[in-house]
């Protein structure tokens, strides 16, 4: 990712938070992760997929069952492109996992299991339907400081994603992009996929 010249010495701050204090910049933006170790990412099991199959569909008005990203859903970043990054990050390692539930007033909210709650591991988002069955998420989140409290960052977390007409996952792509607590310069951006998973009443594994 090329930066500004304006943004060098912000970026330089950013770097050295990252390598020397993981807990700097978090929340679910965190980009701590760069640090390693790292942890590749893992399938669904046919199981869960198969235990989604009675939620996966809702009724139109004109008695047409569709297939609906409404619902909720286990998620996994999964970086892709971040060799550059500094430091680099291997792809196919996990950049975050957790839980997201997307609504049908165009609202979502996420839970990352990779961040601290401390650190702010909740984040809110708007969403948009862009084909027929391709979507596009906007989060916007909040990172702070574990130990002051200090909010480090402002993050937005961007996904392009594709529903399966069977309704029970979807897949596509992810940027994280990591701004000032000003929100006005971007000091780092990751890269990569997103895969999910419904989860539904009859789901029996976390």
């Amino acid at each position: 990712m090329k930066i500004s010249p304006s943004l060098s010495a912000t970026l330089g701050a950013f770097v050295s938070a990252v390598i020397f204090v993981p807990t700097a910049m978090a929340g679910c933006g965190d980009v701590s992760v760069a640090n390693g170790p790292f942890t590749m990412a893992s399938s669904s099991g046919a199981t869960e997929v198969a235990q989604a199959m009675q939620a996966a569909k809702f009724q139109t008005g004109t008695g047409d069952s569709v297939a609906s990203i409404v619902g909720m859903w286990s998620f996994q970043f999964i970086s892709k492109g971040n060799l550059a990054h500094m430091p680099s990050i291997p792809d196919g390692a996990q950049l975050d996992f957790g839980y997201t539930q997307w609504h049908s007033d165009g609202t979502e909210i996420l839970n990352s299991g990779g961040r601290a709650p401390a650190t702010e591991n909740f984040c809110m988002g708007v969403w948009a339907k862009t084909g027929f069955f391709t979507y596009q998420l906007k989060h916007f989140a909040l990172g702070y400081d574990a130990v002051s409290g200090a909010l480090t960052s402002r993050d937005l977390i961007i996904e392009n994603v594709t529903l399966d007409p069977s309704g029970n996952s979807f897949s596509g792509t992810v940027t994280i992009q990591v701004y000032d607590p000003t929100g006005a310069h971007l000091v780092d951006q990751l890269t990569g996929t997103v895969t999910a998973t419904r989860l539904t009443v009859n789901t029996t594994n976390p």
